[in-house]
């Protein structure tokens, strides 16, 4: 099939036609999905945002665009709310987790953390407030002083302190790379904790 995007860097640029263009072309192409009430599991939480939040505002009108902002979700919300037959996996270690701006803007840490404490994990949730990546924002010119210090108000020097068989979860890929660049250590997706745990070297 077709490798679809959310749109979300034309919606973060301004280009709110071409934007409004592109996603009118994405629910006509998962047109028959959407209306078959086919729930959509969004990994990146900037992603599930833009079907959440963003498409009310440039569809308010659209009974499709209202039905997939209803029927996306997150992973994790997806696990905890319509899949209940499904058994998680053991994941007995302790867990740093770090929620993605979006995700703790527009839905909830609870589900994530419900899926890990589930799992037999130790969850620590820091109060880190945002990463300090923000999507491209720390990539910019001029910025990446300012990226550093919201990084290191809490969520840095919470990772670097973490023991090292802690597991550093965060859905969010801006987030993941800013601590990937600013302490080494490597944060997982909950996707990639669950896979860890399935395999059996969680």
């Amino acid at each position: 099939g077709a490798r679809l995007c959310c749109g979300r860097p034309l919606y973060d640029l301004g280009m709110l036609d071409r934007a409004k263009r592109y996603l009118k072309a994405v629910m006509d192409h998962l047109g028959p999905q959407i209306d078959a009430g086919v729930p959509l599991v969004v990994l990146e939480p900037s992603c599930a945002s833009v079907f959440r939040d963003e498409l009310r505002s440039l569809f308010p009108s659209d009974p499709r665009a209202d039905r997939l902002r209803q029927q996306t979700f997150l992973l994790s919300e997806f696990l905890e709310r319509h899949a209940p037959e499904f058994v998680l996996p053991r994941l007995e270690r302790a867990v740093l987790l770090h929620g993605h701006c979006h995700h703790k803007a527009l839905m909830t840490m609870t589900d994530e953390e419900s899926v890990l404490r589930k799992m037999g994990a130790q969850v620590s949730a820091p109060d880190a407030g945002c990463c300090g990546m923000a999507g491209p924002f720390g990539f910019d010119a001029g910025k990446f002083d300012l990226s550093m210090a919201i990084g290191e108000r809490v969520l840095l020097p919470a990772v670097r302190s973490a023991p090292t068989d802690t597991l550093v979860v965060s859905d969010g890929f801006s987030c993941r790379e800013q601590i990937r660049q600013a302490t080494g250590r490597t944060a997982l997706h909950v996707a990639e904790a669950i896979q860890l745990a399935l395999s059996g070297t969680g």
